[in-house]
């Protein structure tokens, strides 16, 4: 069986028994308390603690898919036999809409029935503090015939999602792949509490559990995992979802340009902070690993996927490679050289990363501590030139900057209304003169839409609207649809501010720290200045008050 078969015979086992089968959600989460997507759950997380909304939203409260992620904590481990830092998460979620027993026989039934395996044995939790024993997981596998069930540790816990969210005990299942090595290819998890804090903290015993009202359901199985199970390979490489790579150098190539695909086709860019670092790193260590262009690597992932997913990394990954290349030639021979790391990197823009890769393969060290000292100087003589970004309590509270704050929220609405719904703010910077937004959007404003935009945001001035503040669960303004800083982690009770029509329904709502005035019709007029490009797919507009 090949990989469009599993994925599409794992979706119609659920499907025929009741779930909704729903398409594989973005790399680039809604949850601002992780970079990306990285486990199939994600996009359900809000339903576990409000499960009656799976309802209105599904018409079920169970669904099933396959869910694009991304995983780079072990990306030095990439071109084993296992690790990739993408992959494919095939999961079943349940909402209350069933519990263990289902979940376990489902998952029996499609392993050793639908894709004939032989389990090789299972696991469940022993259980620790207020979490008892999982002695109903055992019974059901035992009843299902099954002869190897081990009791395990912290490692059958599923610990939250990002900084806070609902976890439980868990249980595994292993199968030998051509190896003979037993290999955990599904991982279900019984969500019965919701911790309110990281999973680093939980383990810890800095966070607390509550116990949560409805069972929910979690699985997750590793498409490519499996598929080194079912096509009896020894390791993942050797699946159809890549090319048969040999060597470790080609498999990272491999590896890193699917990622650097899957990342672009969601809207991720290279730039120097963020997800965009993440991706400008990938592209680098496969420019590094790579012995010929990597436009031919890119064709190869298209036609792997070119009957579930349309990729299109609109030319990044070669405008990348151009560059780099220029920069890993020049920055070689300088570490040949003997220069200063800092000096590979602000000089010659070698990263950090790299220079460390280089030096432990030739068994040189590092000073990374004088390294990060020196950009810690740095980046203090830096920040002068972003001083007036407005976060709330670091910002100059005056009033012309007050209004410009406000003037900013009614900026982005208008972008959103006028030229395109799924515009997102990548920056902003205020002073007292005027207000700066950079924004994601694929072309350069027409006159028109300046126009429209700007006659918009003076519109909601003169109808004299309300701004109103308010303060509830970081989940609860995510659910709203809340717009949120970009990169910015947030605690579990957060600031909106709402600008709401004569009906009080809210025309811009954001995550803020404030302040702002209290009625558009403070702000008097506004007026765009000038619009441009500061990135491939990144606009800037500055715009004031008059």
């Amino acid at each position: 069986m090949q990989s469009d078969e599993i994925r599409s015979r794992f979706l119609k086992f659920f499907e025929k028994r009741g779930h909704k089968v729903i398409p594989s959600s973005s790399l680039v989460p809604g949850d601002p308390t992780v970079l990306f997507t990285t486990a199939g759950m994600q996009q359900f997380k809000p339903y576990y603690t409000a499960p009656d909304n799976a309802i209105r939203d599904f018409g079920t409260k169970n669904t099933t898919s396959s869910q694009k992620c991304v995983r780079t904590v072990d990306i030095d481990e990439v071109g084993d036999s296992t690790h990739l830092t993408f992959f494919e998460m095939l999961g079943n979620f349940s909402f209350g809409g069933y519990g263990r027993k289902e979940a376990i026989t489902y998952a029996h039934e499609f392993i050793t029935k639908e894709l004939g395996l032989e389990i090789s044995y299972v696991t469940f939790y022993k259980g620790e503090g207020v979490v008892p024993r999982d002695e109903a997981s055992r019974d059901i596998w035992a009843g299902l015939g099954v002869k190897e069930i081990r009791e395990d540790g912290p490692d059958v816990f599923w610990g939250p999602t990002g900084d806070s969210g609902p976890c439980g005990p868990t249980t595994e299942i292993y199968c030998k792949n051509a190896a003979g090595q037993d290999v955990e290819i599904w991982n279900i998890v019984f969500n019965e509490y919701f911790c309110e804090g990281s999973r680093e903290k939980l383990d810890k015993g800095e966070a607390k559990l509550k116990k949560l009202d409805v069972l929910g359901i979690d699985t997750g199985m590793g498409l490519e995992r499996l598929l080194a199970t079912v096509q009896k390979k020894k390791n993942v490489y050797e699946t159809d979802v890549f090319d048969n790579e040999a060597t470790k150098e080609e498999r990272i190539v491999a590896d890193h340009i699917k990622t650097s695909l899957f990342m672009i086709t969601d809207g991720v860019l290279p730039a120097n902070t963020g997800r965009g670092y993440i991706l400008r790193r990938l592209i680098r260590r496969a420019v590094r690993f790579s012995k010929q262009p990597l436009a031919k690597q890119i064709e190869k992932v298209k036609k792997v996927y070119k009957n579930v997913y349309v990729l299109d990394d609109k030319g990044e990954i070669s405008k990348e490679e151009n560059k780099f290349r220029q920069t890993l030639e020049h920055g070689l021979k300088e570490m040949e050289k003997g220069t200063d790391p800092f000096v590979l990197f602000t000089t010659y823009g070698f990263p950090i990363e790299l220079t460390l890769e280089l030096a432990k393969e030739k068994g040189k060290k590092i000073d990374l501590e004088d390294f990060n000292k020196k950009m810690v100087e740095h980046q203090k003589l830096s920040q002068t030139s972003s001083a007036g970004m407005f976060k709330g309590g670091l910002a100059n509270h005056n009033e012309k900057t007050v209004r410009l704050h406000t003037a900013h929220h009614l900026l982005l609405a208008g972008l959103q209304a006028i030229v395109d719904k799924n515009i997102k703010q990548r920056g902003s910077n205020i002073t007292e003169e005027r207000l700066r937004i950079d924004f994601l959007c694929d072309h350069k404003l027409t006159d028109e839409e300046k126009k429209r935009t700007e006659d918009w945001v003076n519109d909601k001035i003169k109808s004299g609207l309300n701004v109103v503040r308010k303060e509830m669960p970081l989940m609860e303004a995510q659910m709203l649809g809340a717009e949120m800083e970009f990169g910015a982690k947030y605690p579990e009770t957060v600031s909106v501010y709402f600008i709401e029509d004569k009906d009080s329904n809210p025309i811009s709502k954001e995550f803020c720290g404030g302040p702002h005035i209290s009625n558009t019709k403070e702000l008097g007029q506004f007026k765009i200045q000038k619009e441009e490009a500061v990135a491939q797919g990144i606009r800037r507009i500055k715009a004031v008050l008059l």
